[in-house]
């Protein structure tokens, strides 16, 4: 792979919507990455659309660990490794498929997602920032919003 010149010519994305990732694996696929050449990687995540391919309504919750579980494969990996992460949003598994859950109903985990991303965490001052964006009096993450 390092003779091939790809590493030079494209940036790896790894993919992982599960809410218990397996942070230790990620880390030491990022250094196999690296000692093959690739310089910058990317992770990719999911706000909505990647837990169950009839699902309806967003459970915050498990998006919110996957993301929290992503900072953790960040803060294990070298600084100048990560490129980006791109939130994906899943409307459907396949053409075949029905619609998984629409954005009007993930708008709270999108909303979620991103500032953990951005604060680098999840905390209740966190909590009460997205509900005051969201005009909502109670962002519930762990059972499915009503």
């Amino acid at each position: 792979l390092s003779e091939s010149g790809v590493p030079q010519l494209v940036q790896p994305m790894i993919w992982d919507y599960a809410a218990d990732l397996d942070v230790e694996g990620k880390v030491h696929l990022i250094e196999k990455y690296r000692r093959c050449g690739f310089s910058k990687v990317w992770f990719a995540s999911a706000f909505k659309g990647a837990t169950g391919v009839n699902q309806s309504l967003t459970l915050i919750g498990h998006h919110l660990k996957n993301h929290l579980q992503w900072l953790r494969v960040a803060s294990n990996s070298p600084a100048d490794v990560l490129e980006g992460i791109a939130l994906t949003g899943w409307q459907r598994y396949d053409h075949f498929s029905v619609l998984c859950e629409l954005l009007p109903v993930a708008i709270p985990s999108l909303a979620v997602c991103l500032q953990a991303l951005e604060n680098g965490g999840y905390s209740e001052k966190i909590k009460e920032k997205v509900e005051k964006l969201l005009g909502m009096s109670n962002l519930e993450t762990d059972a499915f919003m009503r």
